[in-house]
């Protein structure tokens, strides 16, 4: 039971591992901020959720003992990478993406970030 466990966290360590080199690659070579915003959100997430897996295992496992900290970094963090990558995305269509640029959403209001401050919701014309 044992090898298979240390099996189990070992390859657990490795994905992480790769997840992570994956995403810091992606993050110094990918030429957009968008794009490279994609990488570290996304790869580096699973990366450090892989480690924190092999570890609640260790502890499990030969420690016989059951870790709750490593489930609340894993928590805090799949809530908080999708916010902080909104806000820099946000950010960039703010300081570098004009209305013009964007897609057309296809429904009654344009994208939100772009819409006149009012006392009421003004449709957006779309023709």
């Amino acid at each position: 039971m044992e090898i298979f466990a240390e099996i189990v966290i070992s390859l657990m360590l490795v994905i992480g591992g790769l997840f992570g080199l994956l995403g810091s690659f992606g993050l110094i070579k990918l030429d957009d901020t968008m794009r490279r915003l994609h990488a570290p959100t996304k790869a580096t997430t699973l990366g450090v959720g892989g480690v924190l897996i092999a570890s609640m295992l260790y502890f499990a496992v030969f420690m016989g003992d059951v870790s709750y900290h490593e489930l609340l970094i894993t928590a805090f963090l799949f809530i908080t990478a999708p916010i902080t990558a909104n806000f820099v995305a946000k950010a960039h269509m703010h300081r570098d993406v004009k209305e013009r640029d964007l897609p057309r959403t296809g429904g009654r209001y344009g994208w939100a970030g772009y819409d006149e401050i009012g006392d009421e919701e003004q449709p957006i014309d779309t023709k």
